[in-house]
């Protein structure tokens, strides 16, 4: 209560103090594909990379660390005419991974609405549009966007966006392919909530659309506030080539999904050097019950839980503002997250206290330019089953060009 209790003030500090300014700044905040958008010419490349190094902190044990070329992703776009652009981003993780990361064709209807179809980031929060790492604090990613909203997320669909400036609003609304909830095996559980369902585009199946959408309020300058949802079922490889009126195998077919109902809440606000962000996330999840006892192992059930929640707070601020004379930023910063993939259980399922995560990470960013950081952290990870915290020491290098 109390963490939730501090979030609650910074952001209603950052609303009430931002309220003071009065001129807007259109599009403060652009991730790497926006960005390609409005360079000039027709073939624009581009791209971003993190090279991380990780270890565990242990006084009694020996931990081996753990150095990794985390992710390379190229940026490519062609720009047909002033109207039609295509994106996409082609990812290496860990040296021997690839994945396309985006892919979509973009076309400009009027001053106020784009059509906008293929491979396309799930509009959720903020890190999983923004998740390049010259954007975010410290060398990884926030734990919430890994198991509450997966980040990268990404399913093909198709939509539209807008900015409209007279309001201050940019909006996005898209129907997209769904989770994989079941392809002849549970891809959902308390362990990694829903990372496993992503389908990425990768000779995804469908068997319900989704939805889902975001609209962002910048009309205060240095303040950004989103408020973004997602509604649908998951995907299961039961209802392909069933009979329609075989109420059995519909039943059975219908036991392997689980509905989901996610919302988030975002703000991003900075005034001089100060810098600082909140997100929440509340995930609804029905059918659990079914769907676990479904696609239980044996005797023992699947673990799925029937709500999810996260939230983190962080405050940075760089010391080198009032310097003039250096044009790089120092911030060293402070996040406070907190998760839960059992918040509920069906009664069929015993909560599991590692489920439920703290996290306090504090380190310095020293950016070098705007789109080259040096990184290190300390983190501090804690569940309601664990005694002590653990200690991970995380360092790293971070560009986007």
């Amino acid at each position: 209560m109390k963490t939730k209790i501090i979030l609650a003030i910074i952001l209603l500090f950052s609303v009430r103090a931002a309220a003071q300014i009065s001129d807007s700044l259109n599009n403060t905040y652009k991730n790497s594909a926006e960005q390609l958008m409005i360079k000039d010419g027709k073939l624009t490349i581009g791209g971003y990379g993190q090279i991380d190094y990780n270890q565990v902190l242990n006084k009694d044990l020996k931990n081996n660390g753990v150095l990794d070329v985390h992710r390379l992703v190229m940026l490519l776009g062609y720009k047909f005419n002033d109207r039609v652009h295509f994106i996409t981003e082609i990812e290496y993780e860990h040296v021997q991974e690839v994945y396309i990361e985006q892919a979509f064709l973009q076309f400009k209807i009027n001053n106020y609405i784009n059509f906008k179809g293929g491979l396309i980031l799930t509009p959720m929060g903020i890190i999983n549009e923004y998740h390049e790492p010259t954007t975010f604090r410290g060398v990884e990613r926030p734990f919430i966007d890994n198991y509450i909203a997966p980040t990268t997320w990404r399913e093909i669909g198709f939509g539209f966006t807008g900015n409209i400036l007279d309001a201050s609003l940019k909006y996005q609304a898209y129907m997209v392919n769904g989770f994989n909830g079941y392809d002849g095996q549970a891809k959902l559980g308390g362990a990694n909530g829903l990372r496993k369902g992503r389908q990425k585009g990768a000779e995804s199946f469908i068997s319900s659309p989704n939805f889902t959408g975001k609209v962002e309020y910048y009309g205060i300058r240095g303040l950004n506030i989103g408020l973004s949802g997602y509604f649908g079922k998951t995907q299961s490889t039961l209802y392909n080539g069933i009979d329609k009126n075989d109420d059995l195998a519909m039943a059975t077919a219908d036991s392997s999904v689980v509905g989901v109902a996610m919302i988030g809440i975002d703000a991003r606000y900075t005034i001089g050097g100060l810098q600082l962000k909140g997100q929440y996330y509340y995930t609804k999840l029905s059918n659990t019950k079914q769907y676990n006892e479904f696609t239980a192992n044996g005797v023992v059930l699947n673990d799925l839980g029937s709500l999810m929640t996260g939230y983190y707070a962080e405050a940075g601020y760089n010391v080198f503002r009032s310097a003039s004379s250096i044009k790089s930023e120092l911030i060293p910063f402070v996040r406070y997250e907190a998760f839960n993939t059992h918040n509920t259980t069906d009664d069929n399922i015993v909560k599991n206290n590692a489920y439920n995560k703290t996290i306090i990470t504090t380190g310095i960013d020293w950016k070098l330019t705007k789109d080259a950081a040096l990184k290190v952290d300390m983190q501090f990870v804690k569940s309601e089953a664990d005694q002590e915290y653990t200690k991970i020491f995380n360092a790293g290098i971070a560009v986007m060009f």
